[in-house]
């Protein structure tokens, strides 16, 4: 009789450790777990009641089964009523945060767009391209011969001081200029000639509008009877199709060790077409990349007979020309990534 009474007595707690437990579940997922710990036939609190049955005698057993049996009937009852209640809940409350309202505004994709750098590279590829020129690119380590003694650099010159260039070794060097790849199209192709090397370079320099890495673009055109008029009829063209129609250019007499006779050349301010502003700094004028006669020297250092063929070569900062197309003053913002500044660059 002891034994009946301890599991009759059990049978009540685990009624109460249910309906407690019941109250406090707040998901359809532990409502599912909760039950399995209560119902399962093997391992679940009612189902070990079972397992008690040899302790009851004999004339007690049918009672005991009864009551075992209407537990479970009562616990699977409130387990599923509770987990339909949940579920209705879960799913009243993810149709609401799926809803949507077609009243309200569509929602704004942001647009990726390419580098401001990438861009000007990009447009004076295609500008040079549409003029006949080839596309060379270097690398980006050179050695000391290909940057500075073929293209006519004194030994004392300034360029060669530590201070102004990244050596590698005595003999390697990361480029300061692109102007290295004339060297090595001049040397395999045989004139005429007529190529651009887009790439970056590296110099020692660091402020508002230098940067120890930036982007040049070389160019050289090597034929018979190349002047300085060609040079300059070929800005003039070039000019226009970056800055706008209108855009004319100017030479100003400058010193490259590898031309000869060496300019800087200036395009009229495409903001005030000439009348002075802020960008022109009031003169009227923006001054954009070096230039000049390729020099015989350097010619003849690749073989070219300079009785026969001449050429010129110039240079042109690409950083540079998106910094005055874009109206950005200080380099550092191109190589920051603020997307305040590239969001509203998109040729």
């Amino acid at each position: 009789m002891a034994e009946f009474t301890e599991l009759s007595e059990k049978i009540a707690k685990i009624k109460n450790e249910v309906q407690d437990e019941l109250s406090k579940l707040e998901s359809s997922k532990s409502v599912y777990e909760y039950k399995k710990n209560i119902l399962d036939g093997k391992t679940g609190l009612i189902g070990s009641l079972m397992k008690q049955m040899g302790k009851v005698p004999n004339e007690q057993k049918a009672e005991y089964g009864k009551k075992v049996n209407e537990l479970k009937a009562w616990a699977q009852n409130h387990f599923e009523e509770l987990d339909a209640k949940l579920k209705a809940e879960e799913m009243r409350l993810r149709y609401e945060s799926e809803k949507i309202d077609v009243t309200m505004p569509a929602v704004k994709n942001e647009k990726g767009n390419l580098h401001p750098v990438t861009q000007v590279r990009n447009q004076l590829t295609d500008i040079f391209a549409s003029m006949g020129f080839d596309i060379y690119e270097g690398t980006e380590i050179e050695t000391d011969y290909y940057n500075f003694t073929a293209l006519n650099t004194p030994q004392d010159h300034p360029a060669r001081d530590m201070q102004d260039t990244f050596y590698l070794s005595p003999d390697f060097l990361l480029r300061t200029q692109t102007s290295a790849g004339q060297i090595h199209v001049m040397e395999a192709k045989k004139p005429p000639i007529k190529v651009v090397s887009p790439g970056k370079v590296f110099r020692s320099d660091d402020d508002a509008t230098h940067s120890p890495m930036f982007t040049q673009m070389e160019g050289l055109v090597v034929d018979k009877g190349i002047t300085l008029c060609d040079l300059k009829g070929m800005l003039d063209e070039f000019v226009q199709k970056i800055f706008g129609k209108g855009t004319t250019t100017r030479l100003r007499p400058s010193y490259f060790p590898f031309t000869e006779p060496s300019v800087e050349v200036d395009v009229s301010c495409f903001q005030c077409h000439g009348k002075g502003c802020k960008l022109c700094k009031g003169t009227g004028w923006i001054e954009v990349l070096g230039a000049g006669v390729v020099n015989n020297k350097v010619l003849e250092g690749c073989g070219i007979d300079t009785k026969e063929y001449s050429g010129f070569a110039f240079g042109i900062g690409i950083e540079r020309v998106a910094m005055l197309k874009y109206g950005i003053n200080n380099i550092k913002q191109l190589f920051e990534s603020d997307l305040r500044v590239l969001k509203q660059i998109d040729d």
